[in-house]
């Protein structure tokens, strides 16, 4: 059952003052979410209208009757976010496919509504697989400056052998490169100002060979377009694993190649031309360029559909533990939604958890698995 998953969270109340059941809350709690509730006040209110459905479908006991929402925000402050994320890290692991060859992006997001004039709000980083569509871990920091820290940490908790690893600039550290390669997985990173002198090579480096055919003997080149809605955009990936005239390249575990891409918008009588700089330790253009492209994923299919689906900007859960254990919930909420076949969106297939109960079971079973 999705509850055992949950069975080794401590349950930190005193013995004598207990009324409800603990683990009972945690399920209740992550089915009102995924069913669309997105306030303690709401949360409460659909557990209480649900008691049956709860007794019935997943032979809950609910022996005191169900608890207040104020009691279901004091136990989710009381949560140790450190053992809620192991246990989410052992749930998604059971439901993931295999992830040998999966492009895994990681990037922070902010939770704009945990902070206050006292905190600053939390910020999330996170690993989406891509292939999967599934979120496989998040680690908590104070502020987006600490994801040199939290990247590492959260690479640790994971098992990505053989996959490839995508992130932007603010990881594109050389602990990050050998952390990425000690963990048997490769990279492929952005490369901005934070490391001026590499940039400045790579960049010289690509301009050289974009402007003199001559110097373009073995660059490797993919060229994509996208049409649609009156927009194109044209895609051209140049790639290169001779890296001798690099300057900059001590200290970067396995810096196999280096990488542009130069992207071209053409939207009515607008047009629009950007190039991006990376590096890699991957040694096939086609890969790169497909793991480049990869790496937007992160921010449509997760940080978009928080923001969008479930409201997270605007959510204001954040006394105590609430804000870093609420936000794990979202993510097995959009996690469990995902692994539904269903041909429909991620917000309709939210709306018929909330209405039809034999989908919200249909769901669950999805994620007992």
């Amino acid at each position: 059952m999705f509850s055992e998953y949950f069975a080794d969270l401590t349950d930190s109340r005193q013995a004598g003052k207990v009324k409800h059941n603990f683990l009972e809350i945690v399920v209740m709690t992550i089915c009102a979410v995924i069913a669309g509730c997105e306030a303690w006040e709401d949360i409460g209110d659909y557990i209480r209208v649900k008691q049956d459905w709860f007794r019935e479908r997943l032979h809950m006991k609910l022996e005191n009757g169900v608890p207040s929402h104020d009691t279901i925000q004091r136990i989710w402050g009381m949560i140790e976010p450190e053992e809620f994320e192991k246990c989410f890290r052992s749930w998604v692991s059971s439901v993931c496919g295999s992830t040998e060859g999966e492009i895994i992006s990681i990037d922070g997001k902010t939770l704009r509504g945990s902070g206050d004039h006292e905190k600053n709000p939390l910020h999330m980083v996170s690993a989406w697989a891509n292939e999967n569509q599934l979120v496989l871990g998040q680690v908590y920091t104070d502020e987006k400056s600490n994801e040199i820290t939290a990247v590492p940490q959260l690479l640790d908790a994971l098992d990505v052998e053989g996959c490839i690893i995508t992130a932007d600039a603010m990881s594109c550290q050389k602990v990050i490169t050998a952390k990425i390669t000690e963990k048997r997985a490769d990279y492929v990173l952005g490369l901005k100002d934070n490391q001026p002198n590499l940039k400045r090579d790579v960049e010289e480096f690509f301009e050289d060979v974009l402007n003199d055919p001559k110097e373009s003997s073995g660059i490797q080149h993919v060229h994509t377009v996208d049409k649609g809605h009156g927009r194109m955009e044209t895609r051209d990936y140049y790639f290169t694993t001779d890296l001798d005239w690099m300057l900059y390249k001590d200290g970067w575990t396995a810096l196999n190649s280096v990488g542009t891409v130069v992207s071209t918008v053409v939207c009515g009588k607008n047009r629009t031309k950007e190039c991006r700089y990376f590096i890699s330790s991957l040694t096939d253009g086609k890969l790169f360029a497909k793991a480049v492209r990869s790496h937007w994923g992160v921010e449509n299919s997760l940080h978009w559909c928080l923001d969008m689906t479930f409201h997270e900007d605007y959510c204001r859960m954040r006394k105590d533990h609430t804000a870093e254990n609420m936000a794990v919930v979202r993510h097995i909420a959009l996690d469990a939604l995902k692994l539904h076949p269903a041909k429909m969106s991620l917000a309709r297939k939210k709306r018929h958890c909330s209405y039809d109960d034999e989908f919200l079971a249909q769901v669950l079973d999805l994620i007992h698995a």
